[in-house]
């Protein structure tokens, strides 16, 4: 039985930065590890990490990549962040073995193609005082606004995660270590490690759902039809859901068109 979800306001735009705090000196409630798994998008996950590794907050960047990407792995380890190699790709691996090299309280599980601002941050570290309590979670969705016709959709998607459903990795999930370790982390599969991880969540107890919303790389719809992307994937959503095995369906989703994560 899932238990009820929490809405938080996001931040005031008046009000200063939530990691002003820590620059002066207070005490912060929690630190954060950002946990990137990585496929492909090896530049994007690179630019994630030069730009938060130094934020007050953020205690390390960790990425989940491929154990034969050594270059790649290293030019993490140079930029200041931990590197998990796993020798074939499977998000749920990924993101577990990144997820061992966090130091943080809470752990942000974020995708390459995706847009973190400092506003997301500042609403993760209003948590504490929020949402006492709190379990996990992950912010709402953003769509392209390069295709407004489809911006309708952002408020069925608000529905959507307001009434019990899935909390995507698009949304970047968030959930404190001991709830993480707790649940056993993500099961070890090739994809819709998410939708497990998130019934497991919200079996648990209850979930927290911030503003400001994340957004998502349009790349998929632009390369693949806005209509065909989304049918395809709530195709495999149902196909999951029958029980079809996870490494049949990431190689069908990953077949239509290029290899990312």
């Amino acid at each position: 039985m899932s238990h009820p979800t929490h809405f938080v306001d996001p931040p005031a735009a008046s009000a200063p930065p939530a990691s002003a705090s820590v620059r002066d000196g207070a005490k912060a409630t929690a630190r954060l590890s950002l946990v990137i798994p990585c496929w492909k998008d090896e530049a994007a996950a690179l630019a994630h990490l030069a730009r938060w590794r130094e934020h007050p907050w953020v205690v390390d960047v960790c990425i989940g990549g491929l154990t034969e990407r050594t270059e790649f792995a290293q030019a993490v380890r140079a930029g200041g962040g931990r590197f998990a190699g796993c020798p074939r790709p499977s998000r749920g691996q990924q993101l577990n073995a990144a997820a061992a090299e966090a130091r943080g309280d809470i752990l942000l599980f974020h995708h390459a193609d995706s847009i973190l601002t400092p506003e997301h941050l500042a609403a993760l570290q209003q948590l504490d005082t929020q949402a006492p309590g709190f379990r996990g979670g992950a912010f709402y969705r953003k769509f392209d606004e390069r295709h407004p016709w489809l911006r309708w959709l952002e408020q069925v998607e608000r529905w959507r995660s307001r009434s019990h459903g899935t909390l995507f990795g698009d949304q970047s999930v968030f959930v404190r270590r001991s709830v993480f370790e707790e649940l056993g982390g993500f099961a070890g599969i090739p994809l819709m490690e998410d939708v497990d991880f998130s019934n497991r969540l919200r079996r648990s107890g209850p979930v927290v759902l911030l503003d400001p919303p994340m957004a998502s790389s349009p790349r998929k719809h632009l390369q693949q039809g806005a209509w065909r992307t989304t049918l395809r994937n709530a195709s495999l959503l149902l196909l999951f859901q029958l029980g079809v095995d996870p490494a049949r369906l990431h190689r069908w989703y990953y077949a239509e068109g290029p290899a990312r994560s």
